[in-house]
């Protein structure tokens, strides 16, 4: 089954933008904070949620 064109495209603007938040702040993090481990899992959530790769909302 496929979704209507436009909440697909919707969707995939929406999971890009949160996977851009996430990786920047983890980024952050890593930089400004010096906490390494937190910067690592945002950035990993980053990817996660991306419509790109592997997200964790197609399963």
């Amino acid at each position: 089954m496929t979704r209507s064109g436009g909440q697909s495209g919707f969707m995939a603007t929406l999971l890009w933008i949160i996977a851009v938040v996430l990786v920047i702040a983890g980024i952050y993090v890593i930089l400004a904070r010096r906490d390494i481990l937190w910067g690592i899992v945002l950035i990993v959530l980053g990817f996660l949620v991306g419509p790109g790769g592997v997200s964790i909302f197609n399963v």
